[in-house]
């Protein structure tokens, strides 16, 4: 591919005004003012990414407290995914029809009136209707911001910004269960919801105050029969994909079905939007973008592979090794040290050079840690496992945020916030794919390693801890964590399968040279920054 063509789309199709060089007078820095806009933008991130994974350490008490079962309180946590992926779609016609400042607050202030609802909840329903409010205004709050954030920053400076919203993506997954494991033990499940309150109100405080004022340009009407078609059909394929997490398999019925309507429904939403074009709900004429394409791509494999594999590790620790949901939280702290440091890093460098120059490499960082968590037992050193994950966390530093970069940078400023919506529908979908395939594998692993006499000793131990006096049923318990750890390891091989595919695919498509911006898209650039 060419590397002078990054602009040739705005996600019209049409071609673009030849590129010129880089206007002298564009912002170059991280002033003051985007940084203030970055601390909005992920203090709102940092709560809806937060509560995906914090609720799932309060279940059990949350059973307990309700008196009911796993299967129902489990809703808890799907209510709340499903309303994420209902709602995402709108987000690029809401910014379009209301203006993203407006969207951005609306958005904090349905999760923030959810988290408080939840936190004061008096049963099972209740407590599941007000997480799927919360959801609802937590689906708009990444793609909204994200669109904040690029318009915010321009081309120049859009890989250090975006390195800064980077931080609520990755370490959410790894602070969620340390925040939920201190809350629910030493106060109450309530707090996980409550403690949102304040957070909310300083970001919407922080918004009101700080966030550029912007024109609603509501240009087109909604796209009802798009919204009919994606909204249910994503919401359906991740009910699937989680079911098939749950049982074990993609045989069951609860798994076939949802899927195959999600994925039919999706199919069709595609041929309507490819017929509507830029009235679609989301514009897949973006696709024409070759950058944006294969930015989109590559990090659609990525996310499968590096959320599937973020998943193996919490399983292994609490389930070989007998850890808590608060010292997992804990041991999987050097991921989110390596992500830290190397997302800085990789955002200075995206924006003096190509996408291309950069993401493989953390997508190499990523390959190599997976190999060596292939080599994972029941008693391997957690220096060991530090180092794994601190390589790990330094390759998603260096691929997951200059990946959105690379996609975002080539586009208009009037693509910017259907884009934005596209990305975080790849990511959420992307999330889920993996983890319900992981999890597949894994289980297929466990149940083709591990003897049924062990796991049988494995069950008395857990039923009845005294049992591993006996030498008989101690040697069961140890052979079964073995050949678990074992299954682990051979489910990592194919995680590293996967990155390597992600790996081929950047280093042969995305570009090696930073993208040009034309006259006209640094005026209007400056425009827009004067407007705030």
């Amino acid at each position: 591919m060419s590397t002078t063509e990054p602009h040739q789309a705005d996600g019209a199709g049409a071609p673009a005004p030849a590129p010129a060089p880089t206007a002298p007078d564009a912002p170059q820095g991280l002033d003051r003012g985007l940084l203030l806009v970055a601390a909005c933008v992920v203090l709102g991130a940092i709560m809806s990414i937060l509560d995906v994974t914090v609720v799932n350490v309060a279940l059990p008490s949350l059973v307990d407290d309700f008196n009911t079962n796993l299967a129902t309180i489990q809703w808890v946590a799907t209510g709340y995914t499903l309303a994420l992926a209902t709602v995402i779609p709108l987000t690029g016609w809401g910014a379009e029809r209301f203006g993203t400042k407006r969207l951005y607050m609306t958005s904090i202030f349905l999760f923030v009136i959810g988290s408080v609802l939840s936190g004061i909840a008096w049963n099972d329903t209740s407590l599941i209707a007000f997480r799927v409010l919360q959801g609802l205004g937590g689906g708009m709050v990444m793609p909204a911001g994200m669109t904040i954030l690029t318009r915010a920053a321009g081309p120049q400076r859009l890989g250090r910004v975006m390195a800064v919203m980077g931080v609520p993506m990755l370490l959410g997954p790894i602070l969620g269960p340390i925040l939920g494991g201190w809350l629910v033990e030493d106060f109450s499940w309530r707090w996980i919801f409550i403690i949102n309150a304040p957070i909310g109100a300083l970001a919407l405080f922080m918004s009101f105050r700080i966030l550029p004022k912007d024109v609603p340009t509501p240009g087109h009407k909604l796209d009802w029969t798009g919204l009919f078609l994606l909204s249910p059909g994503l919401a359906l394929l991740i009910f699937g994909l989680a079911q098939s997490s749950e049982k074990s398999g993609f045989g069951h019925s609860i798994v076939i079905g949802p899927m195959v309507v999600g994925a039919v429904l999706l199919a069709v939403f595609v041929w309507h939007a490819l017929r509507k074009g830029d009235d679609a709900l989301i514009d897949l004429r973006l696709f024409t973008n070759k950058v944006f394409a294969a930015s989109s791509v590559t990090m659609g494999l990525m996310i499968i592979s590096v959320f599937g594999g973020m998943l193996l590790l919490p399983l292994y620790l609490q389930q070989v090794r007998g850890e808590g949901a608060f010292d997992t939280g804990l041991l999987l702290a050097p991921q989110g040290l390596g992500a830290m440091i190397a997302m800085p890093i990789a955002g200075i460098l995206v924006d003096r050079t190509g996408v291309g120059r950069v993401a493989p490499f953390g997508l190499l960082a990523v390959a190599l840690s997976f190999i060596g968590l292939t080599q994972i037992a029941a008693d391997t050193s957690y220096w060991e496992l530090s180092a794994y994950l601190f390589l790990q966390g330094v390759g998603m530093g260096f691929s997951m945020m200059p990946l959105m970069t690379g996609a975002m940078q080539t586009l208009r400023h009037a693509a910017v916030a259907k884009a934005s919506t596209t990305l975080n529908i790849i990511q959420q979908a992307g999330s889920s794919i993996g983890t319900a395939v992981m999890v597949v594998i894994l289980t297929a692993a466990i149940k083709d390693k591990v003897p049924a006499e062990a796991l049988a000793a494995q069950g008395a131990v857990a039923a009845d801890p005294s049992k591993a006096q006996d030498p008989t049923v101690l040697a069961g318990l140890q052979e079964a964590l073995a050949r678990t750890a074992e299954a682990f390891g051979h489910t990592f091989w194919w995680a590293t399968a996967m990155v390597a595919v992600a790996f081929v695919v950047a280093a042969v498509l995305l570009p090696k040279r930073k993208p040009q911006i034309s006259d006209e898209e640094a005026a209007q650039m400056q425009a827009h920054m004067m407007m705030g």
